[in-house]
């Protein structure tokens, strides 16, 4: 049965996804697996674009179209080398237009071309499986011969003029990508790693099975409240927990006992004190940046100060500071409002105007997630604070000086609880409210730390590890059959 099921990825405003062109260009695996790309792209476009560029980062491509296959046949040979399968794997790629605007662009989007269920060897019965792992499990080669079994596509504007301009994609193989680049060959691992089953084909809008049988992530994806897996709970007990923030997690035994070698141990958090404080004091909850390091044991304290747009529409600290508000915020840990700009640029600007620390209070209201972006030279603790987490502060600093709040934040890690796993050590699934099509569900909690792979946004700390102990899409692969 073909599925529809495309998960993305974003990033810093941006989203990826892979699918194909029209002549074939070989990049194969010769290890445990073997993948290969069948290159959709029409001639001067995409894989086949011959623009020159300058080889880089261990790709020696002379071509635009040389270096993204590169790319692909380094990221296939890290699956094909983890992997094991008698069968080929075949994904169809193809650069193309997708959707983006000068601050947030589509990067892409993956998944497997068709799901089987009751096939010899089938783990489970009637239970979808994704097709490579179909083919891996039987032994054989289900469906046609030699059809693909992965559908991808990526964005081939990025970087242009109105598609995320401030970013393009890095084709370097030394995991290096420079401060506003994407680096291809992760975007390649995540979305293969959906191609190859790191999804679920059941409607998590609606709660309904693909063609009323679950999938195999079905069988680990547990929902907390209602205290049942997704292949035993309703369709409206599926579609709360969807949304249920950080009530959705996986309980596959493999990826649950991998955790504590991969996630650190505690959860960000702001602790406001002061006597300015009033009824904003109390511990809350943040998400951590992957920039910037967070202190464990003795958080960075200082007062809070806000910081001022400077010329209109702008962006609260998107531009490098005035006097007025590097006077505040020097030795002080500025609340800067999340939007127009990267996370980054805002904790960059604040660090260079002598700042301790960054508070980003969401512009909107959501759950707790972490703020994606690259900065090596960022070296003050940032953390992402909810709206109204963010408006209880802001009304407390309506007292302040111009160099003084009284208003204390202290920026750290805290408890014993794995940063992306619940208190029983159970990873988080992704399952923010509104539920976000072709992320929620399919993808590991933003609350991981360190970044891991299969969050829904991209990360400049990724490493190209897909195991522990750096990673663990591996594990989970493991539970579902791999």
């Amino acid at each position: 049965m073909t599925s529809n099921n495309l998960s993305r990825l974003s990033s810093v405003g941006a989203t990826l996804a892979l699918i194909g062109g029209l002549s074939t260009a070989g990049s194969a695996a010769h290890a445990a697996a073997t993948i290969s790309i069948n290159n959709l792209d029409g001639p001067g476009v995409g894989f086949n674009d011959v623009s020159v560029v300058v080889p880089l980062g261990g790709n020696f491509g002379t071509t635009l179209g040389a270096q993204r296959l590169i790319a692909f046949t380094y990221a296939a040979n890290i699956w094909g080398a983890t992997l094991t399968s008698t069968q080929p794997i075949i994904i169809n790629a193809r650069f193309s237009a997708l959707t983006c605007t000068a601050t947030t662009a589509v990067l892409g989007s993956a998944g497997a071309t068709s799901i089987f269920r009751n096939f010899v060897s089938a783990p489970k019965l009637d239970t979808w499986y994704a097709y490579a792992l179909a083919n891996k499990i039987s032994g054989s080669y289900l469906g046609t011969a030699n059809a693909a079994q992965i559908n991808a596509n990526f964005n081939v504007n990025l970087g242009t003029p109105g598609c995320l301009q401030a970013s393009s994609w890095y084709y370097g193989l030394d995991n290096n990508e420079p401060v506003n680049g994407i680096d291809f060959v992760a975007v390649l691992q995540h979305e293969m790693a959906h191609g190859l089953g790191f999804q679920t084909f059941t409607n998590g809008s609606s709660g309904a099975f693909n063609g009323g049988f679950p999938s195999i992530w079905d069988h680990y994806l547990f929902s907390v409240a209602a205290g049942k897996s997704w292949a035993d709970a309703t369709a409206a007990e599926r579609v709360a927990s969807a949304i249920s923030l950080n009530g959705l997690v996986w309980t596959g035994p493999v990826a649950t006992a991998a955790a504590p070698a991969v996630l650190l141990t505690g959860a960000a958090n702001v602790a406001i004190s002061g006597l300015a404080a009033g009824p904003a004091a109390g511990d809350y909850a943040a998400g951590e940046a992957s920039f910037g390091p967070l202190p464990t044991f003795v958080p960075v304290s200082a007062q809070v100060m806000p910081v001022l747009e400077q010329t209109t529409g702008a962006g609260e600290g998107c531009e490098p500071f005035n006097a007025i508000n590097t006077a505040a915020v020097r030795n002080n840990i500025a609340l800067i409002s999340r939007g127009v700009c990267g996370f980054a640029i805002k904790a960059k600007n604040a660090q260079n105007a002598g700042a301790r620390g960054v508070l980003i209070s969401d512009n909107v209201v959501a759950g707790i997630s972490g703020l994606g972006g690259t900065d090596p030279s960022v070296t003050i603790p940032t953390v992402r604070i909810t709206l109204s987490t963010g408006n209880a502060i802001r009304e407390q600093l309506k007292r302040r000086s111009r160099t003084s709040s009284g208003v204390i934040a202290g920026i750290g890690r805290i408890g014993s609880q794995l940063a992306g796993a619940d208190a029983f050590g159970r990873l988080l699934m992704f399952a923010p409210n509104p539920f976000q099509g072709g992320s929620s569900v399919s993808h590991y909690d933003t609350s991981a730390t360190p970044n891991l792979l299969m969050e829904p946004s991209i990360n400049g700390n990724l490493t190209q590890a897909v195991g522990p102990p750096k990673d663990l899409t591996l594990p989970l692969f493991v539970d579902i059959g791999w």
